[in-house]
Order: C-alpha cells, then sequence, then structure tokens
C-alpha cells in the first residue's frame, strides 16, 4: 500500500529555522506530555505547562494560541504515523501482517503512546485519528458504498485505540505477536467477516489505487 498524508495535519507543523525556538517547542511538547501522564487536558492550565516546561507564560504564546494547539502539534505527525499502519487493516489478505506491524510500531514508541492513548489527550487522539482514517477511506471508496466503510472505519478504528490502550496498560503486556493475531482475531475479522464483498474480491469495497492514480474497479 502506498503511504497516504494527510496535508491538514502537516499544516500544523510549521517549519521553524530559529534553534531557540525549535528548543522552547520541543520543552512546551514534552511540558505536556508529562502533564498528562496525571491529569486530564481540562485539569491542564497554560501556566502549568510553561512552568513544567521551564518558559515564561508569555512565552507560550509565541508558539500557540491554545493548549489545544500544542496537543495537535505533538499529536499531529504520530497520528499520521499510526494511521498508515491502521489502514492496511481493511485488507483482508493483510490483516495478520497489518496487526503485527502495528502493534510494532506501537511498541517502538510505547511511552509515548501510553500517555496518548491511557492519559487525558486519550479521547482527542481518538477523534483525530479517526477523522485521518475517515478522510483517507473517504478518497478511495466509490460514493454508493461509502455508508458500509464509513461504519466499518468507525469500528475499525474505535476497536484497535480501545485494544491498543488496553495492551500499553498492561504492566506485563502480551508479546506483539501473540497480541497481534488477538487484536487481528477479536476487532478486524468480525468487521471484515461481515462486511467483504466475496464478489469483488475487494475487502470492504474499498478500491485500490492503481499505478496512474484511478481507482481500481
Amino acid at each position: 500500500m502506498m503511504p497516504h498524508r494527510n496535508h491538514s495535519y502537516r499544516e500544523r507543523l510549521p517549519t521553524v529555522s530559529d534553534a531557540r525556538a525549535v528548543r522552547t517547542r520541543a520543552s512546551l511538547r514534552q511540558a505536556l506530555l508529562t502533564l498528562l501522564e496525571t491529569r486530564t487536558m481540562d485539569q491542564i492550565g497554560i501556566r502549568d505547562i510553561a512552568a513544567q516546561a521551564g518558559i515564561g507564560y508569555a512565552t507560550f504564546y509565541r508558539h500557540h494560541q491554545t493548549k489545544e494547539a500544542l496537543l495537535d502539534d505533538l499529536a499531529a505527525e504520530e497520528i499520521l504515523r499510526l494511521n498508515e499502519r491502521v489502514v492496511p487493516l481493511m485488507e483482508a489478505r493483510r490483516t495478520k501482517a497489518a496487526s503485527e506491524a502495528l502493534f510494532r510500531y506501537v511498541d517502538q514508541n510505547r511511552a509515548l503512546w501510553a500517555t496518548f492513548l491511557t492519559g487525558g489527550a486519550a479521547g482527542k487522539l481518538r477523534e483525530a485519528l479517526l477523522k485521518a482514517a475517515l478522510a483517507i477511506a473517504a478518497a478511495r471508496t466509490r460514493p454508493s458504498e461509502w455508508s458500509l466503510i464509513e461504519l466499518a472505519t468507525r469500528l475499525l478504528v474505535g476497536g484497535t485505540v480501545e485494544f491498543l490502550a488496553w495492551w500499553v496498560r498492561e504492566a506485563q503486556a502480551m508479546p506483539i505477536r501473540q497480541a497481534a493475531e488477538l487484536h487481528a482475531q477479536v476487532v478486524v475479522m468480525p468487521v471484515l467477516g461481515k462486511l467483504t464483498d466475496p464478489g469483488r474480491n475487494k475487502t470492504l469495497g474499498v478500491a485500490r489505487p492503481s499505478r496512474t492514480g484511478r481507482r481500481a474497479s
């Protein structure tokens, strides 16, 4: 599958050439991550973030207008990368391999995803991931088939986020391959099994892009 990028998220990652600004933005992202380990977004104020980052209150506004904008900055790239591993789950022939790739990726960034998936930002992360996944699915789906594709995408993303949250929260997490197999069995295949159209030999009716950029029929 060719990688897909949601440009709306890329636009939230402005290029910052000044080294001091880069360090400050990194400090703000880390500060928010640290605070989210013990609080929800509603319980965190901009003064809290600035104090945790070791910068002045006014300095925060030189980089972000709101704390939600900072959260978007923190999550945007990770959402893109995770989403590229969620979409292949919709292809039955690649379900097990796609599940394992997904879990290996999260395991490589386990501390970060534990914060995203089980901390105060979990709801916002789920919403952003679903929005990106729906955009990709819509671009690859015939209008007449969209209703079922939308349902399948929502079920797959919701179930996958819940499964990953459980997995990263467990102190003694099951091995990657075992977790991936269980995820495929209890989350992915029940959806694909109900919505696959054998006559088209394509899962969920999602047409794979051809080399010319047109959707295959």
